[in-house]
C-alpha cells in the first residue's frame, strides 16, 4: 500500500489573529467558562507565591547573596530547577516541583506493562484508574523525600552554589534538616493537590498547567539576561529565531499519519452499526517530552551521585573531573551526540511500550475494523509496527535536535553551562504542547456554545 503524506498545521497565522481574540472574548463572555479560567488563575497566583516562600531553616539572605554570585557548576540541577520554575535554587517549599510526580507517572505507567496486576486495573475503566492514581501519589510522596533529602544535603556541603561560602542552612542539626525535608515534601502534596484542582474545576489538566507556568516564569529573566550581556540587536535577533523554532514545533506536533480503518456492517439485534470509515491517527512525535526527560535525567544521574557520596572532595578526583568535561558540559560534542543517541534510544523505547500494535490490532477486529488492503489480525498489527518504526525515526531526530538547541547556542547568548536558550529544549515542547492542549479544551466548550475556535 503506498505511504500516505504526512499532515500538520500551524496555528496562529496573521490571517486567524482577529478570530483568536474573538475566541478569547467569547471564551470570557461564557459566564462558566469565565470561572474555570478566573479560578485557574487563582490557583496560579497561590502556586507562585508559594514557589518564593522560603523553606523554614533556610537563610533567604544567604542564598539571594550566592544566586547573586553565580555558579557555572550548576548543569545537572538545571532540568530540576526548570520544572520547578527556579524554586529549588531558592530553597523554596516548592523546591521540590513537579519533578517527583513527572516521574512517579511515567513510572507507574511502564509498571502496567510488567506488573499484571497494573495492567488488570489499567483494563478496569475508572475504578482502575483511581486506584493507579492512588499508587502515583504515594509514590510521588516517597520520590519527593528522595529528592528533597538530596537538595539539604547538597546545601549542606555547599554544592548548591560551589563559589559561595555562605550557610545556606544556618542550623545543620538533623532535626533542623528533617523539617526542611518534610516541608518540601509537603510542598510537593500542595502541588499535587493544586494541579488536580484545577483539572477538575479549571481549565487543563493541572499538572502540565503548573509546568507550563514554572517554565514560562523563567523566560523573562532568561531575555533580561541575554539583553544585558549581549545588546537589543542579538536580544531581537534571538526573538525573531524563536518565534520560527516555537511555530516549526507547532507544526510538527500536529503533524500525523492517518491510516484508514473501515467498519464492516453488522446486524445488532434489528438495527445495523458500522459501514463506517474512519482514520487511526499517528503523530510524528508519538512520545511527547518524555524521552527528552529520560535522556537528560540519565546525563547528569553519574554526576549528582558523584557529588551526594564523594564529600568536598568530590569534585577533585578523575571520575568528576571526567564527568564535568564531556557529560555535564553541554558544549561538549560528546554531551551532544550522547544526548542525541539517549532521545532516539528512549523515543522508541517509549513508543513501544505504550503504543501496542497488537492489542490495537486486536481491538479493530473485535469491532469489525480493517485496514484496506491489510487482513485483520496479525497483519494489521505487523503494518503498524511497520507505519509506527518508520514515522517514529523523524519524530525521534526532530526531539533531538530540538533538545540540543540551547547547546548550541550558549555562546550566543553569553551563558554558562547553567544558561538555557529560551527557545530551545525541554521548555519549548512543554510549553507549545501544553498550549496546544489547553486551547484544545477551551475551543471544544466553545464549539458546544457554537463559537468559533481557536485552530483552523
Amino acid at each position: 500500500m503506498p505511504a500516505k503524506p504526512i499532515t500538520g498545521a500551524i496555528a496562529g497565522d496573521a490571517e486567524e489573529v482577529p478570530r483568536v481574540l474573538s475566541a478569547f472574548r467569547s471564551a470570557l463572555a461564557t459566564p462558566d467558562l469565565r470561572k474555570k479560567i478566573l479560578f485557574t488563575l487563582l490557583i496560579v497566583t497561590v502556586y507562585r507565591i508559594g514557589a518564593v516562600i522560603p523553606a523554614p531553616g533556610v537563610s533567604y539572605t544567604n542564598v539571594q547573596a550566592c544566586q547573586a554570585q553565580g555558579s557555572d557548576d550548576q548543569g545537572i540541577y538545571s532540568l530540576l530547577n526548570l520544572f520547578s520554575g527556579g524554586a529549588l535554587l531558592q530553597l523554596s517549599i516548592f523546591s521540590t516541583g513537579i519533578m517527583p510526580y513527572i516521574t512517579a507517572s511515567i513510572i507507574v505507567q511502564l509498571l502496567t506493562v510488567v506488573i499484571p496486576r497494573f495492567e488488570e486495573l489499567k483494563k478496569e475503566g475508572q475504578s482502575g484508574q483511581n486506584k493507579l492514581t492512588q499508587y502515583t501519589r504515594y509514590l510521588t510522596i516517597a520520590l519527593a523525600i528522595l529528592q528533597a533529602t538530596g537538595v539539604v544535603a547538597l546545601a549542606d556541603r555547599k554544592q548548591l552554589f560551589p563559589n559561595c561560602d555562605k550557610a545556606i542552612l544556618p542550623d545543620n542539626s538533623v532535626y533542623a534538616m528533617a523539617i526542611v525535608v518534610v516541608a518540601m515534601t509537603a510542598g510537593t502534596a500542595v502541588m499535587m493537590w493544586l494541579g488536580e484542582l484545577i483539572t477538575e474545576r479549571g481549565v487543563g489538566n493541572g499538572m502540565s498547567v503548573l509546568i507550563f507556568l514554572n517554565i514560562a516564569a523563567r523566560i523573562p529573566g532568561e531575555g533580561a539576561l541575554i539583553l544585558s550581556n549581549k545588546g537589543g540587536l542579538v536580544f531581537a535577533l534571538i526573538c525573531v529565531f524563536g518565534l520560527v523554532i516555537i511555530a516549526s514545533v507547532i507544526f510538527v506536533e500536529q503533524g500525523q499519519r492517518r491510516i484508514p480503518v473501515q467498519y464492516a456492517k453488522r446486524m445488532i439485534g434489528r438495527r445495523m452499526y458500522g459501514g463506517t470509515s474512519t482514520y487511526l491517527p499517528i503523530k510524528v512525535n508519538q512520545a511527547g517530552v518524555i524521552p527528552v526527560i529520560f535522556a537528560s535525567s540519565l546525563l547528569y544521574l553519574p554526576d549528582l551521585i558523584g557529588k551526594l557520596v564523594g564529600g568536598a572532595d568530590g569534585g577533585n578526583s578523575w571520575w568528576q573531573r571526567f564527568l564535568q568535561t564531556y557529560l555535564v558540559n553541554q558544549s561538549s560534542w560528546v554531551h551532544i551526540l550522547l544526548y542525541v543517541a539517549l532521545i532516539i534510544f528512549f523515543t522508541y523505547f517509549y513508543i513501544t511500550i505504550t503504543f501496542n500494535v497488537d492489542e490495537r490490532a486486536e481491538e479493530m477486529k473485535k469491532f469489525g475494523g480493517f485496514i484496506p488492503g491489510i487482513r485483520p489480525g496479525r497483519p494489521t498489527a505487523e503494518y503498524l509496527s511497520f507505519v509506527l518504526g518508520r514515522i517514529t525515526l523523524p519524530g525521534s531526530i526532530y526531539l533531538g535536535l530540538i533538545a540540543i538547541l540551547p547547546n548550541f547556542f550558549l555562546s550566543v547568548t553569553g551563558g554558562g553551562q547553567n544558561q538555557n536558550f529560551p527557545f530551545g529544549g525541554t521548555a519549548v515542547l512543554i510549553m507549545v504542547g501544553v498550549g496546544l492542549d489547553t486551547v484544545k479544551q477551551i475551543e471544544s466548550q466553545l464549539m458546544q456554545r457554537n463559537y468559533e475556535g481557536f485552530l483552523r
